[in-house]
């Protein structure tokens, strides 16, 4: 009979990896069958990454062991994982964003010719073919960084899956994707699964768990803490498991009626902006969580870009507090009669400096308050930081520390605090709990309530629909560039929401009633 270590396609035995003083994985030990679909769970910061970056050649551990289908390896590189069938699609996706979608799904292992030339017409026509087989049109000859998040994170899990591996790492996939993006994800994993292929699913969305997986690992602080069927643990105990606690609430009370909204203090009127956003009007008042939602691509982001000054405004009018406001850059965004803050798509590549501390990251917007005679009053800056850094409860340590060493729940913290700084009362929030565990979703949630408690309003787009109904008080649906309904509290369901979401035609209020 063969031993445990034969019968799984990974088992890692007392894992270790440390970072300085940092513990990473501590310890850990769990073994997954082939064949199967496991999900890999915990906050931010809890291990998985470290996991998948161990699994996949990124680093090498301080101890410890992993077997691959019975066999114990050491993974030196990339390579070594490859030539055990282990492949990898990232979350911070490994694409070249000045490279061809053709180049990208290639590299590094484009067919050469005999003249050492890459044979270009044969790997274009592969391409195709295995592009059709996902299910997956996109323009081969496009630059990658001109295509949407979306899109790009499609190409990273094409790109892994053309390698034809025997075990597949899913790092967050679905972090950038919505509706049918994660559908289609779920026909290319039971294809997968029905074919041998062994899948390791990252994420924090319960739902995925439960209609993609079979089994599942919770980490927390580096160390294992359960691995289980799915079907034998409740989404409750898995919460639990996860953050060392019960979140009783997942969502904060909403305010009972409208009479606790003021005044419109941001709205839009037949608004056509960007290149998808084709007519919008809405009103978001004092006080108010307004949720946008909306498949990938559908105006969304023109509509957000807009109000932050960020693309062009083709037709209608953008008003602040009633008045007609023209936004030539972010700059006018930012005067603190208008006071906006934007939290974008991309904290990594668009609302944050990586290699710069948190102090530098959340004043940057508004320095020139800190500025004296051309010097920057350092006393004045950091205690501004460290107070909108307590509000949101990112650790303190942010304040000399680069941004890039935080967890992506903590880089998000960071990125909402700058608007704090800048005494921002209008936060546009676009999908801002995006590849962020259950615990630090909670904060954020009522860190939104606190905020428009306080008098503050929130415009929100979230790809994940439950957020929309349970923590908004009103929600906007965009179809095809336009308003495709508008539905009150009492109105919200999912099933209200993906209707017009899908072009099913719906009653819409006026937006501005």
């Amino acid at each position: 009979m063969k031993s445990a270590v034969e019968q799984a396609a990974i088992e890692v035995a007392d894992l270790r990896k440390a970072f300085g003083a940092t513990v990473a994985v501590n310890g850990v030990s769990f073994a997954i069958a082939p064949g199967s679909t496991h999900a890999l769970l915990g906050e931010n910061g809890a291990g998985k990454s470290t996991i998948v970056k161990l699994l996949s050649g990124l680093l090498r551990p301080d101890e410890g062991q992993i077997s691959v289908f019975g066999e114990k390896v050491t993974l030196k590189a990339p390579r070594y994982a490859h030539a055990r069938g282990v492949q990898t699609a990232f979350q911070e996706m490994t694409l070249a964003r000045d490279l061809t979608v053709l180049d990208n799904l290639l590299m590094p292992y484009a067919p050469m010719g005999v003249t050492g030339l890459i044979r270009r017409a044969s790997a274009r026509r592969a391409i195709v073919e295995h592009l059709k087989e996902l299910d997956f049109s996109v323009d081969l000859d496009a630059e990658v960084g001109t295509l949407d998040l979306a899109i790009q994170q499609k190409i990273e899990i094409a790109r892994a899956i053309y390698r034809k591996p025997r075990i597949l790492l899913l790092d967050e996939p679905t972090s950038t994707l919505a509706g049918g993006d994660v559908e289609w994800l779920g026909r290319i994993i039971a294809k997968l699964k029905s074919a041998g292929t062994t899948i390791v699913f990252i994420t924090h969305r319960m739902r995925e768990v439960r209609a993609f997986c079979d089994t599942l690992t919770i980490l927390r602080n580096g160390q294992h803490i359960t691995t289980c069927s799915v079907e034998s643990i409740t989404d409750a105990q898995v919460i639990e498991s996860i953050v060392g606690r019960s979140i009783a609430q997942t969502f904060p009370e909403r305010p009972k009626n409208d009479s606790a909204f003021g005044a419109p203090v941001l709205g839009v009127r037949n608004l056509v902006a960007g290149k998808k956003l084709q007519d919008a009007s809405f009103d978001l008042r004092k006080g108010e969580i307004l949720g946008v939602a909306g498949l990938q691509g559908m105006g969304q982001l023109d509509l957000f870009l807009a109000c932050f000054g960020m693309t062009e405004v083709v037709r209608g009018d953008i008003l602040v507090d009633g008045r007609k406001v023209r936004f030539g850059s972010p700059a006018d965004a930012l005067k603190p009669n208008i006071a906006i803050g934007l939290v974008p798509e991309d904290r990594k590549t668009e609302g944050l400096f990586l290699k710069l501390n948190g102090t530098v990251n959340a004043s940057l917007p508004v320095i020139q308050r800190f500025s004296r005679f051309g010097l920057i009053q350092t006393g004045l800056e950091q205690e501004a930081v460290r107070t909108a850094f307590g509000t949101v409860e990112v650790d303190e340590r942010a304040l000399w520390t680069r941004a890039g060493s935080f967890s992506g729940g903590n880089q998000q913290k960071i990125a909402i605090a700058k608007w704090l700084v800048a005494q921002s009362r209008i936060l546009l929030l676009f999908d801002p709990t995006r590849g962020i565990d259950v615990g630090t979703k909670h904060e954020l949630y009522v860190m939104m309530r606190n905020f428009t408690d306080s008098g503050g309003s929130v415009l929100l787009h979230s790809t994940e629909i439950p957020e929309l109904v349970h923590l908004c008080d009103r929600v906007l649906v965009l179809y095809d560039g336009r308003v495709a309904a508008f539905l009150t509290r009492d109105q919200l369901t999912e099933t209200s929401i993906m209707r017009p979401a899908l072009g099913h035609e719906t009653p819409t209020q006026e937006a501005a009633e």
